[in-house]
């Protein structure tokens, strides 16, 4: 079973919509996984925006990959590299830290992620 960023098993982040590089609900990694899509974050509307500044548009449906599009409020499984360049702009998504992977820890601290912690309780 995967480790959370608090030691304790990686939860579900979202089966609506289904996220995970597996399409499993879960940040889950693996070797196939290069983005590290370990970090599980709550939209938002300035979030979806930077992200599309970025060159990757996650609110655009895709139907091509069967993907609606998301919207503020929809957890997604992001890629660590991402959420970290968007902490540095001071646009970084809040995060659950119960399901976001271990191996988020590579790319942003533990008291980075407790900043947008959810859960008030995991500050």
């Amino acid at each position: 079973m995967a480790k959370n960023v608090i030691g304790t098993d990686l939860e579900t982040c979202s089966t609506d919509p289904m996220t995970g590089f597996y399409r499993d609900g879960c940040c889950n990694t693996g070797a196939s996984d290069a983005g590290l899509h370990v970090i599980c974050a709550v939209m938002t509307a300035e979030f979806l925006d930077f992200s599309k500044s970025r060159g990757n548009d996650l609110s655009t449906p895709n139907p091509l990959y069967r993907f609606a599009g998301l919207q503020p409020g929809d957890r997604w499984c992001l890629c660590a590299a991402r959420w970290k360049e968007a902490y540095d702009a001071g646009q970084a998504p809040q995060v659950v830290l119960r399901a976001t992977h271990v191996s988020a820890l590579e790319f942003a601290s533990l008291e980075e992620l407790r900043e947008h912690a959810v859960d008030e309780s995991e500050r």
